[in-house]
């Protein structure tokens, strides 16, 4: 297959991209590649859509994105990037290939905050923050250009990825990540949120491994991914056990609105991803062993 890979010198992009370059052909794109050879530039430059679609495509996955937090700081920047830019995405997409694959990550967010008590999949979207309203309006917008057969779309709803890059990354979720960076190196961390927070956690190759499943399958529309369910207090235990580190270097200072947003995550049901084949990554001893993997 021919893939165009968005966002691709990032934290799941790298990934992708290295896994599915030894099977298929794999233009990556991304406004900075960092030394990885592709097609550096704007989304919304036609210039840059051009290039990436210069010899025709069979499937996209779209992973550049404007994150939470970075959104709220520069609202006119974040639609640019995460409605116009899909949207021009797509148009090039359907013009360069023959209903080709779309495989668009999309997010939690787009169930809002506080969420509901529980999540399956009927569950309505309500987004709050900017960045789960982008992500809820490109769902709908890839579904219409589905009905349409202009691309065989399906949008993926990310639970928490870990571990990313200790890196600034515009996340206000980024607690879930820096504290396997600070057990595994014996440093001191402050969370956000309470020990009691719940979190949906899914490890870096795990997801990795559902895109790639996703690309081999017909289905369309959104699905929500499976998760891992935990407590923040269960997974800073389980790190210090698989990092050799104490478990009170992590230390809570809750704040009640991030944690309402992000340490309040309820019951989670995905009988669709479920069905079509997606998977978590199976239990808080896996997945932690898997991000540390990755660190």
């Amino acid at each position: 297959m021919k893939i165009v890979i968005t966002g691709a010198a990032g934290f799941v992009g790298r990934a992708l991209t290295a896994s599915l370059g030894s099977a298929h052909s794999v233009i990556a794109v991304d406004q900075h590649l960092n030394g990885m050879p592709g097609i550096a530039g704007d989304l919304a430059d036609p210039a840059v859509l051009q290039a990436a679609f210069a010899h025709g495509c069979d499937a996209v996955v779209h992973l550049a994105t404007v994150p939470g937090g970075a959104a709220e700081l520069d609202p006119a920047q974040a639609k640019r990037v995460n409605v116009d830019g899909t949207m021009a995405l797509i148009d090039a997409a359907a013009a360069a290939g023959h209903t080709p694959r779309f495989i668009f990550a999309s997010s939690i967010a787009v169930f809002g905050d506080p969420m509901p008590a529980s999540i399956d999949d009927t569950t309505p979207l309500a987004p709050r923050m900017l960045y789960g309203g982008h992500k809820a309006i490109m769902e709908e917008w890839i579904a219409t250009q589905t009905r349409r057969g202009a691309i065989s779309g399906l949008s993926l709803r990310f639970p928490g990825i870990v571990a990313r890059p200790k890196t600034p990354s515009g996340m206000k979720s980024a607690f879930m990540s820096n504290v396997f960076h600070a057990l595994k190196s014996g440093e001191q961390i402050e969370l956000p949120v309470s020990p009691d927070a719940t979190l949906w956690l899914m490890s870096l190759m795990c997801l990795v491994s559902n895109i790639e499943h996703a690309l081999g399958i017909t289905a369309t529309g959104s699905v929500t991914l499976p998760a891992a369910r935990m407590t923040l207090a269960a997974l800073v235990a389980q790190i210090a056990v698989e990092a050799g580190a104490d478990p009170t270097l992590a230390t809570y200072a809750p704040d009640l609105a991030l944690e309402a947003a992000f340490g309040r995550q309820p019951p989670l049901t995905t009988a669709r991803a479920d069905a079509l084949g997606f998977r978590h990554d199976g239990d808080l001893t896996v997945l932690v062993a898997s991000a540390l993997n990755t660190l």
